[in-house]
């Protein structure tokens, strides 16, 4: 009797597990199916994405974003979708995604922080990618921006990583948005020089370097009477990309050309007086 009860138990057991198998067999196939196909396309549609935007002249710096932000957006809801097509329902799927999110975005506020800037960075662009920009106390060509942070190459071919929400939210000078700059100067001369001689051998040394622009006229004038020199302010403009050519050079052949003409350029100097007192 009990191997009879057993025998019945078994096969309803084995029609129970046939019928759910011929039941969700096809519905886990087709998920499959779907999830594989849909995930490729999403990188299909990235890559195509991709090339639009290259064709519209859309800016270096928003292509990447827009094209993985997408494909991100595209894989997750082939993921819903296979999960859908499975027969399994998608709202506690969400409700749980949500939960998730909300922990995660307690425990990551700051990398959220960072992501809002670097949405905010993207979309005003105050600066591009081969901009050179001084920010944090660093000044270097912007080399990537990325979800979290923008990465900085700086003179000495350092990489400097800088998080997004210090950018958006601290100041920072752009040395390329404007095409055109000025390079200021401070020549000391003499007290015993003369000023007028000393501003025409700057003149020349001005009008033999190419990058300089005639407009606006350069200037040159007393900025100071120091403790030791008359400090001629001598302020020309010329591109921006030429700034550093052109502050090298004015400070090498001014210091040649004042000392052909024989103007001195005085360093710091004290007078000494000794003062001999009889004692009585």
């Amino acid at each position: 009797m009990n191997t009879l009860l057993s025998d019945i138990n078994t096969q309803q057991w084995i029609d129970v597990i046939w019928n759910e198998a011929v039941e969700w067999t096809p519905k886990v196939i087709l998920a499959v199916i779907t999830f594989a196909i849909g995930w490729k396309l999403s990188g299909v549609v990235g890559r195509i994405l991709g090339k639009a935007l290259d064709k519209k002249g859309i800016d270096s710096t928003l292509k990447p974003f827009l094209v993985s932000l997408t494909t991100a957006l595209l894989k997750v809801g082939v993921v819903l979708c296979a999960i859908s097509t499975a027969g399994i329902q998608t709202t506690p799927f969400a409700a749980i995604f949500a939960a998730m999110g909300l922990a995660i975005g307690m425990a990551l506020s700051g990398n959220l922080q960072n992501f809002a800037s670097g949405v905010i960075l993207l979309s005003t662009r105050p600066f591009k990618i081969g901009d050179v920009i001084e920010a944090q106390g660093f000044v270097g060509k912007v080399h990537e921006i990325q979800i979290f942070q923008t990465i900085m190459l700086t003179g000495d071919n350092k990489m400097i990583y800088i998080p997004n929400g210090k950018l958006q939210s601290d100041s920072m000078i752009n040395y390329s948005t404007m095409p055109d700059r000025r390079v200021d100067f401070s020549f000391g001369i003499g007290y015993n020089d003369n000023i007028d001689k000393a501003r025409e051998v700057i003149l020349s040394v001005i009008s033999g370097i190419e990058q300089i622009y005639d407009t606006p006229e350069p200037l040159i004038k007393v900025g100071q009477l120091a403790d030791s020199s008359v400090n001629l302010t001598t302020r020309v403009w010329c591109k921006s990309a030429d700034y550093w050519d052109v502050h090298f050079a004015m400070n090498e052949r001014v210091k040649k050309a004042l000392d052909e003409a024989g103007i001195s350029i005085p360093f710091p100097q004290r007078d000494l007086h000794i003062y001999n007192e009889k004692v009585s």
